[in-house]
């Protein structure tokens, strides 16, 4: 099984045998249920498709999703991830997935949703540094110019300018696995990870790293 999905808790420190501290996150990951085992021959592609196990049963399921539900054997849940497998792989509907299938040290990839901050403008969305603040200047938040006058007459695709800030799928790559509480089924991971408290991520190992 290549990754697990969970929610971020927070974030505190963990304090290294060296007396040095780490920032880490929690995440809640898991337990999962597999939902449905995908294969090339029949859907085109090897992946596993899992669902959260949480406190509060899921609300507004569809006719269509309690029959999906229905065949894997399991309770409707509110949160469903794909992960990619091998062919090799003899996962089935049922199944149960914790957070064991990491270790410490291990390095993984989180992917999360971050938070929306809505309509901003460039100096909060972009970093600009602004105009002066002294006094009589007209010019203290605002963009500068974007464009020329008679060629082009347009202004180019891609310029940053304000808009809509957040909410966007991050990948924060390489991280590493800490600690592992397999009673309560949390995840430490050093550093932070995209999205707000209580927000759901999916947890892989790393491609890369």
């Amino acid at each position: 099984m290549q990754g697990i999905l969970g929610k971020k808790l927070g974030m505190t420190q963990i304090f290294a045998d060296d007396g040095q501290a780490h920032p880490v996150t929690v995440i809640q990951a898991g337990p999962c249920l597999v939902v449905q085992r995908k294969t090339a021959d029949k859907d085109g592609y090897e992946a596993v498709q899992l669902g959260l196990v949480e406190e509060r049963p899921a609300r507004r399921v569809t006719k269509p999703q309690i029959g999906h539900f229905d065949k894997a054997g399991v309770a409707p849940m509110r949160r469903l991830v794909e992960f990619d497998v091998d062919s090799a792989d003899e996962s089935k509907a049922g199944d149960q997935v914790k957070v064991d299938i990491f270790s410490v040290d291990e390095f993984v990839d989180v992917v999360g949703t971050s938070k929306g901050k809505g309509f901003q403008g460039v100096i909060k969305r972009h970093g600009f540094g602004g105009g002066k603040a002294t006094h009589g200047s007209m010019f203290h938040r605002a963009p500068g110019s974007i464009g020329q006058a008679s060629d082009p007459s347009r202004v180019f695709p891609g310029t940053k300018l304000p808009g809509q800030t957040g909410n966007v799928r991050i990948t924060k790559k390489n991280l590493r696995v800490v600690k592992i509480d397999a009673e309560k089924n949390l995840l430490f991971i050093k550093g932070a990870v995209p999205g707000p408290k209580n927000g759901y991520v999916a947890v892989k190992r790393a491609k890369r790293g």
